[in-house]
């Protein structure tokens, strides 16, 4: 796959995390081009000018625009480990890029703002309230998206937060968004995070804006907590991926002794997971992870993993992370020790897991998911 990306500002070498083999999929897109020829030829950036980048996937805006004051917000920690990657790649100092997640906003003013809109609007939305304490008159904001992600619905979050908007031409199935500032002095209130009462229990779930299904119990985690594994003897246990947490926090429920680990790439996730466990279990200890998976977990260490991996990475669908996911779950596990994992019946990780483990167990199933269980 081609990993050169050519544009005005010059020829960078951008790739993607993880790292697979015979990859398929570029690290950037048209809007990311076409971003940056529209910069280059207006913007009159220079090594004085303050610019934010919003929701940069794999560092391309960062690498193109370095030779400004940057700084990069991202609820992905993948996102923010290819940025420093890339910037290496291509002779660049990390330090030329201040990389901060999505719940951490500077304080200072920006004289640009560049957006790629993010396939979630609630995180649109909370970005755009945090982004009123960033700018000012003087502020230019451009967004930028392949067309077939900017529904009317971004438009409208744009307008009621910061302005009136312009749209560009199409290019290459991208467009840009131009948002003239309007009516600064109005003051919002983030509806986020959001709580809900979680099914047959007394436990209130908090949900960051960015947390997959933060409205509602989703119903392949609703049927998970049907089958969990009761493993008493289990004294170390990852829910990988946890999104709110809610997985961990049952298992933690139903085994009193054992050691809890939160595991995702998202900030949101883990500050959601971490909120919701310490209000269920106040005088009990758990980890919290924001990171690629089990990277940091010692070999055979785990006693139990639970997983519900993401079939995406942003907009991109495919199983590459779930891969990555069973892979380094065989590696984390001890002896004897055990993965269970659920997903949409059309996926098969039964054919990965089978492979990796020499076996895989049903649970359980109905019209639309399984549960396989594989030992170590």
């Amino acid at each position: 796959m081609e990993t050169l990306l050519n544009v005005p500002q010059g020829t960078f070498e951008i790739q993607r995390l993880p790292h697979r083999k015979n990859e398929k999929l570029r690290a950037w897109d048209a809007a990311d081009e076409y971003l940056l020829d529209y910069l280059f030829e207006t913007a009159g950036l220079n090594a004085e000018k303050r610019v934010l980048i919003l929701n940069d996937k794999f560092g391309a805006l960062a690498v193109g625009l370095s030779q400004s004051k940057l700084v990069a917000i991202s609820d992905s920690w993948l996102s923010q480990q290819a940025t420093q990657i890339n910037l290496v790649a291509n002779d660049l100092s990390c330090d030329q890029v201040q990389l901060t997640h999505v719940l951490d906003w500077p304080s200072q003013t920006f004289d640009w703002v560049v957006i790629k809109i993010p396939k979630t609007l609630a995180l649109l939305e909370y970005q755009l309230i945090q982004l009123r304490a960033c700018i000012n008159e003087n502020t230019r904001i451009v967004a930028a998206g392949m067309v077939k992600s900017m529904s009317a619905n971004v438009w409208k979050l744009l307008e009621k937060y910061i302005g009136p908007t312009k749209p560009s031409l199409a290019k290459k199935k991208a467009r840009l968004i131009f948002v003239e500032l309007e009516g600064l002095q109005k003051k919002f209130e983030s509806p986020y995070p959001v709580y809900y009462r979680l099914e047959n229990t007394n436990y209130r779930i908090a949900n960051h804006a960015n947390v997959f299904s933060r409205d509602s119990l989703d119903i392949g985690t609703r049927f998970l907590l049907e089958y969990l594994p009761a493993n008493t003897q289990a004294r170390n246990i990852v829910d990988l991926g946890c999104g709110n947490g809610v997985v961990g926090m049952m298992l933690a429920e139903s085994h009193h002794t054992s050691q809890v680990h939160f595991v995702d790439e998202s900030y949101m996730a883990v500050a959601s997971a971490k909120e919701n466990f310490s209000r269920a279990f106040p005088e009990r200890r758990a980890e919290f992870y924001v990171t690629d998976g089990l990277t940091g977990f010692k070999s055979e260490s785990v006693d139990l993993i639970v997983c519900n991996p993401p079939f995406h990475q942003q907009s991109t669908l495919g199983d590459q992370i779930a891969l990555t996911m069973f892979k380094q779950s065989f590696r984390v596990l001890q002896k004897g020790g055990e993965l269970w994992v659920i997903g949409n019946r059309h996926l098969g990780y039964h054919v990965d897991l089978k492979r990796l483990f020499g076996h895989c167990k049903e649970v359980a199933a109905n019209k639309k998911f399984i549960i396989w269980q594989v030992g170590k």
